[in-house]
């Protein structure tokens, strides 16, 4: 039994290239996804809804007066040397970022890449090494170009995976000797919670939205098969991993209906990497397209690529648990109850360090692979005093989910990496906010994009930095 952290234990933070970097119309970068999402001051309104328009799309292209956050995001592009000399502070081990689709091929189906694109990040990537720091790079994090939404209609369309296996293989030439670990897609079972953000499908130019979402993933899931292929030729340095946000859900109770209802419902989940890791579509799928209406079109090569092609290790993102009742949920993966055992932060997210022991451990048991936390943070609402931000409630949640790391570590479950979300401030994923903050280091950014842009440590820089070089034994 080990009852620490391993001695080359990966002690980091997680970013996107969408929610920092900015400069969206510098260095031949084309639009993505991200760049079309705008910012409501009511937050009840959410413009990147899963099921955006396709007269959304192309009114947030044309608009001169919305503000769109993540095409400016903290000014990473220029930023990035300073702001990697703070995390090197903090004592980095690893730096998690994605490469931005759209710097690399602008439109998604050019036949060569952007070679300023690939500058900028072997800038990026060298300066992370630079500092000691294991560089793990995910090749789509939201960032499909928007030229595929509206050429091709999004990932349900076949002519999109040879696209993206172009990209995979252009970076894997690009960066070999450079990167190892490479996370193919971010959070790829997310197609349920954040449909145009995963799939790029405008609602409005499908019939069967869930099909084509299913058949967008099938897609997906092949392609990244390619893409592990094609890293196995280049270099028997790669590692080639999925990513999942955790969403798998407690029953309300230990009736029967709770029981079975968060079985099917964790299944929904589980069903991405049942493919992945086991190289094919698990029986409960096949009878869950069946009884939906569900006809994934798939190439007669497709079952001996997924395989043959299995993935090396699992990437998890982990921030709330969730919980269903028989009573009042069913079978949609976002409708949930709110679990009376917990407290929320203002987004509704349950606080549940030991959701996240609960979740390694059991995709450990199931999967037997190498683990990777790729995200856990707390967002909130800072506040600067007098040049400071104490942030206690930041450095409690993040020492309890540290210290149920651990306990899964003893029970033998192989965990490799932990990335903080957003070691900086950044934009936010879901609803554009940069007030939603995570960081050790505050931003002074406020949400319509005014402020000093100052760097500012707050008080669980100093912790964080006390964790790393402690190993995880001073939390």
């Amino acid at each position: 039994m080990s009852s620490t952290f391993p001695k080359d234990f990966l002690w980091g933070g997680a970013v996107a290239a969408n929610q920092c970097e900015g400069a969206f119309n510098v260095g031949g970068k084309g639009m993505s996804l991200a760049d079309v999402h705008l910012y409501h001051s009511d937050q009840d309104i959410i413009s990147h809804d899963s099921d955006m328009t396709l007269a959304q799309v192309k009114a947030a292209i044309e608009d001169k007066v919305g503000y769109y956050p993540k095409r400016h995001g903290i000014n990473f592009y220029h930023t990035f040397k300073e702001d990697l000399k703070l995390l090197a502070e903090m004592g980095f081990k690893t730096f998690r970022t994605s490469i931005d689709w759209s710097r690399i091929f602008p439109n998604g189906d050019e036949l060569a890449p952007n070679e300023e694109g690939l500058a900028f990040y072997d800038r990026l990537i060298d300066e992370i090494r630079s500092h000691g720091m294991e560089p793990i790079i995910t090749m789509l994090h939201y960032e499909t170009p928007l030229n595929i939404t509206l050429k091709y209609g999004g990932w349900n369309n076949r002519k999109v995976v040879d696209f993206f296996a172009r990209y995979g293989e252009t970076l894997l030439n690009h960066f070999k000797g450079r990167v190892k670990y490479w996370i193919v897609i971010n959070q790829i079972n997310l197609m349920y919670h954040e449909s145009f953000n995963s799939v790029a499908i405008c609602a409005d130019t499908v019939d069967n939205l869930d099909e084509a979402k299913y058949q967008a993933i099938h897609n997906q899931m092949v392609a990244t098969a390619l893409i592990a292929k094609k890293a196995r030729e280049i270099s028997p340095d790669f590692h080639m991993g999925t990513m999942l946000a955790d969403c798998t859900a407690y029953p309300e109770s230990c009736h029967p209906d709770d029981i079975v209802l968060a079985m099917k419902r964790n299944r929904l989940q589980y069903y991405f990497t049942d493919v992945q890791f086991r190289g094919s579509y698990p029986g409960y799928m096949n009878r869950f397209f069946v009884e939906n209406n569900i006809d994934i079109k798939s190439q007669e090569e497709d079952a001996a690529i997924l395989k043959e092609n299995t993935l090396d290790f699992l990437a998890i993102s982990y921030y709330y648990s969730s919980m269903v009742s028989a009573k009042q949920n069913g079978m949609n993966p976002i409708d949930l109850s709110k679990n009376p055992h917990l407290k929320a932060n203002p987004w509704g997210w349950a606080v549940d360090p030991k959701g996240l022991y609960n979740a390694l451990c059991q995709y450990f048991d199931r999967y037997q692979v190498p683990i990777m936390i790729a995200e856990n943070g707390f967002g909130m609402y800072d506040k600067l005093e007098d040049g400071q931000v104490h942030d206690d409630y930041r450095i409690s949640y993040l020492s309890d989910h540290i210290a149920q790391v651990k306990e899964a570590i003893k029970d033998g479950v192989d965990i490799f990496a932990y990335c903080a979300w957003g070691p900086i401030d950044i934009v936010s994923c879901s609803s554009a906010e940069m007030e939603k903050r995570y960081g050790f280091i505050y931003v002074d950014i406020d949400n319509e994009g005014k402020g000093t842009k100052q760097r500012i440590k707050k008080d669980s820089f100093n912790w964080y930095k006390k964790v790393i070089e402690s190993n995880g034994e001073i939390l």
